[in-house]
C-alpha cells in the first residue's frame, strides 16, 4: 500500500520573498482573515500600509491559528517603503484605467511572480491590494509593473479584502506545487489490455443479452454507450477478471450456457 497523498510544504525560501501588502486597510478583522488566508497557503509575509486600525484584537481573533502572522506583519507609513525593494510590484484592481496597462490573472500573475523568483536569491515579488472601499489610487498603481484583475462575474466584481488575497495566494500554491508535484504513484495491478477489455466487452454484450435490456431499445446505441462508460472508467486486469466473474456467476444462476467460443475464460491471475 501507498501512503495517502500529503501536499508538501511551501518552500520557505521562496516564501520569504513573496509578500502581501496591504494599503490602508480600515477594517483590522481583514487584516486577520488576510494572515489566516496567508498560512493556508504556506506563506506568511504581510506588510501594512498606514492601516486605519492595528493594531487591533479583532485582527487576532479573526487571524485564528495565523495569529503569529499578524503579531509579525510589518506596518509602514508608505508604498514606497513597502515595495522599493521589490523586483516585482503586481496591483490588483477592479476597474479598467484610462491607460491600458499590462493585465494579468491571478493564475498567470501567480505564474509571472515565479519566474521572476527564478532572478536569484535577491528577487522578491509583491502583490498590492487596495482600500476596502476605493482600492488602490491612479498614483498607486503606477507603481506597479502589472495589474491584476481577478475574473469575477461582471454583475457583482467587487471582492472582499481576505478573499482576493485568498486566491492570489491559493494561485501561488498552485504555481510552485505544478514544479514539485510528485508523480501520481504507480496503480497497484497493470492496466487491462485492449485485447482484454474486447474480451470484456464481449462478455458484457453477452450478458446484456441475456437480460432482455435490450427490447424495445436500439442494440447498436446501448452496446456503444456502454463501451463508452467502461472505456471512459480506465479498468485494471484485476477489475476485469472481477467483472468477469461476477457475469459468470450471474450466468449460472440465469442458466446461461457460456460458450468459449463466445469469449475466452477471464484470466485468474492478479
Amino acid at each position: 500500500m501507498t501512503d495517502a497523498y500529503q501536499s508538501p510544504a511551501f518552500d520557505p525560501a521562496l516564501a520569504a520573498r513573496l509578500r502581501f501588502v496591504l494599503v490602508e486597510p480600515t477594517h483590522p478583522g481583514n487584516i486577520g482573515a488576510a494572515a489566516r488566508a496567508l498560512k493556508n497557503m504556506g506563506l506568511g509575509q504581510l506588510v501594512l500600509v498606514n492601516p486605519q486600525r492595528f493594531p487591533d484584537p479583532e485582527a487576532r481573533f479573526r487571524a485564528a491559528s495565523a495569529v503569529d502572522l499578524v503579531d509579525g506583519a510589518r506596518v509602514v507609513q508608505t508604498l514606497g517603503e513597502a515595495v522599493d525593494d521589490a523586483s516585482l510590484v503586481i496591483g490588483t484592481s477592479a476597474r479598467s484605467r484610462r491607460v491600458p496597462w499590462p493585465m494579468v490573472t491571478a493564475r498567470s500573475g501567480a505564474e509571472l511572480a515565479h519566474q521572476a523568483l527564478q532572478g536569484g536569491p535577491e528577487a522578491a515579488v509583491a502583490f498590492v491590494f487596495g482600500r476596502e472601499a476605493s482600492g488602490l489610487t491612479n498614483d498607486e498603481l503606477a507603481r506597479c509593473q502589472h495589474h491584476l484583475m481577478v475574473e469575477t462575474d461582471p454583475a457583482y466584481p467587487s471582492l472582499n479584502l481576505s478573499m482576493a488575497v485568498q486566491l492570489v495566494a491559493y494561485e501561488l500554491r498552485m504555481a510552485w506545487l505544478a514544479g514539485v508535484r510528485p508523480p501520481e504513484p504507480p496503480w497497484d495491478r497493470p492496466w487491462a489490455s485492449s485485447k482484454a477489455l474486447e474480451h470484456f466487452m464481449t462478455h458484457l454484450d453477452r450478458m446484456v443479452d441475456h437480460s432482455g435490456f435490450l427490447a424495445d431499445r436500439e442494440p447498436g446505441q446501448v452496446r456503444l454507450r456502454l463501451r463508452r462508460l467502461f472505456f471512459r472508467t480506465r479498468l485494471d486486469q484485476v477489475e476485469v477478471n472481477m467483472l468477469r466473474g461476477i457475469f459468470t456467476g450471474l450466468e449460472r444462476v440465469l442458466g446461461a450456457k457460456a460458450s468459449a467460443s463466445e469469449a475466452p475464460a477471464p484470466d485468474r491471475t492478479s
